[in-house]
This record gives C-alpha cells, structure tokens and sequence, in this order.
C-alpha cells in the first residue's frame, strides 16, 4: 500500500492531520501514514519523526530569530523524506515552512498534495502561482481560497471543511452542566487565549483584566479557561492569582463547554470557528509583536481576520487587533452579550448561516479519498518513468 508523509507544525493543522489520518486509515487500513506534526497526528496513528511543539512560534520577527532552529527542522525532515520515500508529501498549512519542504519534494521526484494552502486571498498573490507549480493539487477547507489559484493554474478544489464532523459535543447539556458544575444562575463565560505561549503572554493578562471587570458588573459570571495540550496549566493558574479573577481551568470536553458557555473572549484562529460551530459568540482578539504588526500592516489588506466573519463576509461578531485589545474595548463588547439577549441570539443566527459555508459532513473522508487517488497516480507515474528508463 502507500507510504504517505504529513507536515503540519501547530495545532490546528495536528488537528487536521488527525482527522485525516482517521479518514484514511479507514479508507485503506494497510496505508502507512509517517511524518511531522503534534500529539493529535500521534494518537491518530502517524509515526513522527519530530513534534511540532518543538519548533511552535508565530510571527515575522519571531521566526527570523529562531530560523536556525527552522533549518536544522527542514534538514531533518529532508533526510527524513529522503530515508523514507513516500508516495505523496501532504503539507498541512504552515505555509512558509512547508512550502520549502515542497521544494525539496520535488527535485527528489515526491508529488505533493496542499491540504490548507496559505491565504493567498489575504495577501502575498504571487504564493498561488508559486503553489500551483510545486503542487500536483490541492485541497482546501475554505470556499474563499478557490478563485485566487484558479487564476494562478492551481488544481484546486474544496470538498467542505472538516471540522463540521469534529466538533460535536460529546455530553448531553444537562450532563455537561453537572460535570462543570455549572448551577442555575451562572453565567459562564470562556476564556480561549491560544494555544501557543506567545499568544498567552499577549492576550491573557488582558483577558484577565476584562474578566475582572465584567465580574464586578455580573456577578454571576464564572469564568472557564480549556488550556491547550502541550501549556503549562501552573503558568495560567499563576497569571489567573496575580489577576485575582476566579478561573477553572479545564482539559477536556471542550466542545461541551463551548455549548454551554454564553459568550467568549477568544484569540483570533481555528478555535474561534470551533466555537462558531458549537453556536458560541466570541470576541475575537488578536495581538502581536509591534515590528510583526507594523510589517502585516504593508502585506495585509482583508476587512476580517477571524474565520466565520470572512465566512460571512461582513462583521457579523467583534474583532479587535492590536491597541484596540484593551479592557474598555473588551467590556463594551462584553455588555452587548449580556446585556442584551436579542443582540446574543442574532450573533448566534448568523454564525450559523456562517458556518453553513463550510460544507456537509465528511469533509475529511472526501479529502482522504483525493489523497489516495494522488498517491495512487504518483506510483504510476513512477512506475511509468521506470519502465521508460529500463
């Protein structure tokens, strides 16, 4: 059967990865599934050669300081792919890293398969063409990625988008409210700083901040953090003491408490649509590094940076960026939630109409099936170049 190789380096592709190791495992059980990613990729049955926690950071600065750690993982993974041979190299987003990685692929004669390609919507156009003639296809997970490398010669199409079969709740409401011991009369609120450290550091002592604010207003607020696999949950809980803001620290059963949660301050990425999907408000909070954001400001040019307001194409729940991710600007947000049900319930009307963009389910089964038939066509054409050199 085939060897295929994965690269995903951050959460939300590990848990894409996961999902379509599942998907194709099932398909062709007898399928050898190898690579880089996380700990979901792992219990999904992909054998790693390295962990993406690892290698974990976000931003233009952060990545030119730690580019030798970032070659010393190309090199890795080169003489992992090389040792290795697979079939099909499938890139899983993170986009300037893996993209690289297709180079290497292809001078060693390796299809690649795009699963995720980078926003070429968003900016830097000139990545579709770049994609299109170092992929043999692609896949994506979002309507709006197709016309800008449909335009750029990409094979490209969109099948629907996995996390419509991931994100389930798991519980019954009622259970779910007995195993968070949440009573009548709470109003329980999320807290979704990130799953990296640096987006932690950013973004929770401000969360915090708004959180002590909107409890001296409602009291009966309790305040739920999920922290993410691979975080020190010591590190929140002593950042939580320092804010002196009562916060109950979870690690599982998310997507339960995403049903039962009234609204959330959350940091712009996957988890905003995970919770979009779960039918949770968020406001949606984004911080980064000051020469970061000064040089995203030149290269970027969208009117929304949170998934289910681009779905939407229109500002359909809150985002704030940079400065505007402040106590006041949190709490005046904050207000319209709790303040106003018939506000709560609109936002939630339209995250639904939203999130009906994103496909039926099986969206990972279908991509499975477009891997397999890739790698497939990849081991004719080697067979074929073979026949013609004997």
């Amino acid at each position: 059967m085939y060897k295929i190789m994965f690269s995903a380096g951050e959460a939300s592709g590990d848990l894409h990865g996961a999902c379509l190791a599942k998907a194709l495992y099932s398909a062709a059980p007898d399928v050898e599934l190898i690579g880089f990613g996380g700990p979901g990729m792992a219990a999904a049955g992909v054998r790693l050669c390295e962990d993406f926690r690892d290698y974990s950071v976000m931003g233009f600065w952060e990545v030119l300081l730690n580019l030798r750690r970032m070659f010393r993982l190309r090199d890795k993974l080169v003489a992992f792919m090389r040792a290795e041979k697979p079939d099909l190299l499938v890139l899983i987003d993170y986009p300037d890293f893996n993209w690289r990685l297709a180079g290497y692929a292809k001078k060693m004669g390796v299809s690649v398969f795009s699963y995720i390609p980078p926003s070429a919507w968003a900016w830097r156009k000139g990545r579709a063409k770049t994609c299109a003639t170092l992929a043999d296809e692609i896949v994506t997970i979002f309507p709006f990625d197709i016309k800008v490398y449909e335009q750029a010669g990409a094979n490209i199409s969109f099948v629907g988008n996995p996390l419509v079969d991931s994100v389930k709740a798991t519980m019954a409401q009622e259970q779910a409210r007995q195993y968070f011991r949440i009573t009548d009369g709470m109003y329980p609120i999320l807290l979704l700083p990130g799953s990296r450290r640096q987006e932690i550091s950013l973004l929770l002592p401000v969360m915090l901040e708004a959180a002590r604010s909107i409890l001296a207003e409602l009291p009966q607020a309790v305040f739920f953090l999920p922290v993410a696999p691979g975080l020190d949950a010591s590190i929140i809980e002593h950042m939580a003491q320092v804010a002196k803001v009562p916060v109950r620290l979870t690690s599982d059963a998310a997507y339960d408490l995403m049903g039962l949660a009234q609204f959330a301050l959350a940091a712009s990425g996957t988890v905003v649509l995970e919770a979009a999907l779960m039918g949770l408000p968020s406001i949606v909070l984004y911080r980064m590094s000051g020469i970061t954001c000064f040089i995203g400001r030149l290269l970027v040019h969208v009117e929304h940076f949170s998934l289910p307001n681009i779905l939407a194409d229109r500002c359909i729940q809150p985002e704030l960026l940079q400065d505007e991710v402040n106590v006041p600007n949190i709490l005046q947000e904050a207000r319209r939630f709790y303040q106003d049900e018939a506000h709560a319930a609109d936002v939630k009307a339209e995250l639904a109409l939203a999130c009906e963009k994103l496909g039926p389910p099986d969206a990972a089964g279908r991509v499975a099936q477009c891997i397999l038939a890739a790698a497939k066509r990849s081991c004719e054409k080697l067979r074929r170049a073979s026949g013609e050199k004997g």
